[in-house]
């Protein structure tokens, strides 16, 4: 699996927000907007989830993501924030970097490569500087979405 498998251009954000509740908010919304299912329910599995032990993973990034019953297929969001926020990673710093992936609730071990994917992508210190460095969502998808070794300086 990789990267263009999981998110497309139009899934790329730069958000402003204060806190980890809003930021999830606003990520349910905007899922819900494409996949047609409720923000609530989104939402819900996101939290429950966050409740589990905090999905940010350090350096700055977090990867939310949940188990959706009547999801048909996965669906992502990647959001480059305008400043930091207590996550609650493991770490202790604040994300900027986040990236949604919610996860249809009959898939098997698909989502452990979809997860190990985003992580990869997202633990080359290169790709994460210049993700820092952009505010434009196409140029940001660009970098995610490039063969890895292989992104264009942004």
């Amino acid at each position: 699996m990789d990267m263009a498998d999981l998110i497309k251009p139009d899934q790329v954000l730069y958000l402003r927000g204060s806190n980890k509740m809003q930021i999830l908010q606003e990520l349910a919304r905007r899922a819900s907007k494409a996949t047609g299912m409720p923000v609530q329910t989104l939402l819900d599995a996101l939290t429950a989830r966050e409740a589990l032990g905090s999905t940010g993973i350090g350096e700055g990034i977090a990867v939310p993501h949940a188990k959706i019953a009547g999801l048909g297929r996965f669906f992502a969001l990647f959001a480059r924030l305008e400043k930091p926020i207590n996550f609650d990673a493991i770490d202790g710093e604040p994300v900027d970097l986040l990236f949604l992936l919610l996860i249809p609730a009959t898939a098997d071990k698909d989502h452990l490569a979809a997860l190990a994917c985003v992580a990869r992508r997202l633990r080359e210190p290169d790709v994460t500087k210049r993700l820092r460095a952009n505010t434009e969502p196409a140029a940001l998808y660009e970098m995610l979405s490039a063969t890895p070794g292989s992104a264009k300086p942004g």
